[in-house]
């Protein structure tokens, strides 16, 4: 479905899906692994134009959705994206891209270094400024007051998107280590292909996700920090898409001690098994009015959660699983 779109929410909501439009072809940009790609030199030249305007909009407590990919995120963002206040991007990075060229870790728009972390130390006055004014005019573009930002890896830069946006709310989704390593799996053998000399799939161009997330954040993990030389050359999608579960989960929970007023954890098997009041209690968190279309349209969405099927994982990330599975409240 492009953008997401099908029929119930254009039942809903006819105009949001041209808005939603709007945002998957003017701002979001098209990634390593999608159709499209040729459209990103307009996005960028669109973005350079923005960025040399003044700002035309205030941007002011935008909502970003963080944790790990295929853990609901896309759904809940979809669902966010229904409210009549809000304007809904997902995954833009050639956005991020715009504002920090050291973010593409994938290799979408660049070969260069990439960091996994960013800091506040990261977010310079160009930054800031470049952030608002996109921000800012997505927002007047759409007629939106709030955005709503389905950037998963944006877990490893809360600190990078306060410094920019102080009032920044990030929602930490997240869901049981095993349902969304399989995901993973199942995602990158579908999607994942082969491009002359490059392969291109869940860890990016060539592996490049993969070898800065171990150089980066795995080798100061407390357990898997001693084994970066052998997660250097996992080749098990499954085993890997663990490894970046962890990690993310991790950070995740660290975010949530550290900014306990703007992080609120969310377990997707919660949002599907009582969905009208965690997303009223969402709602509030965002600082969103009652929007009865919105609720509507996703308890229509939203389908209960199976319970999840267990895998074999090596022995030498039992542990750490074990730890962050309970940590969430799932062992």
């Amino acid at each position: 479905m492009v953008a997401q779109i099908d029929s119930l929410y254009l039942k809903s909501r006819p105009l949001k899906a041209l808005k939603r439009l709007i945002s998957y072809g003017l701002f979001e940009g098209r990634p390593l692994t999608t159709r499209g790609r040729w459209v990103n030199p307009l996005v960028f030249f669109l973005f350079s134009i923005l960025q040399h305007v003044p700002r035309t909009r205030r941007v002011e407590k935008p909502v970003f959705i963080v944790g790990t990919g295929r853990s609901g995120t896309t759904l809940l963002g979809i669902l966010l994206s229904m409210h009549k206040e809000v304007g809904y991007l997902n995954e833009p990075k050639a956005l991020w891209y715009a504002i920090h060229p050291g973010e593409d870790i994938i290799g979408s728009y660049s070969d260069g270094d990439a960091c996994y972390r960013l800091d506040a130390s990261d977010a310079d006055q160009r930054c800031v400024d470049s952030a608002h004014k996109l921000f800012g005019a997505y927002l007047r573009i759409i007629g939106a007051t709030k955005v709503v930002d389905k950037y998963p890896e944006l877990v490893f830069r809360v600190p990078f998107v306060r410094a920019i946006f102080p009032d920044a709310k990030f929602i930490f989704l997240t869901r049981n280590g095993y349902d969304t390593s399989a995901s993973i799996n199942k995602w990158s053998k579908h999607k994942g292909r082969s491009m002359g000399y490059e392969t291109h799939d869940w860890w990016g161009k060539n592996g490049r996700k993969w070898k800065i997330l171990i150089d980066q954040v795995a080798v100061g993990d407390p357990d898997l920090g001693p084994l970066v030389e052998t997660l250097r050359y996992l080749t098990d999608h499954v085993v890997m898409a663990t490894v970046e579960w962890i990690l993310s989960m991790r950070e995740g929970l660290a975010m949530r001690t550290l900014f306990p007023e703007n992080v609120v954890m969310l377990r997707y098997e919660d949002l599907t098994a009582d969905p009208r009041m965690k997303l009223t209690e969402l709602l509030r968190f965002c600082d969103l009015q009652d929007d009865p279309v919105f609720m509507r349209y996703s308890i229509g969405k939203i389908r209960p959660s199976s319970g999840y099927k267990r895998y074999y994982l090596p022995d030498f990330l039992r542990s750490a699983f074990d730890r962050v599975m309970a940590d969430l409240g799932y062992l």
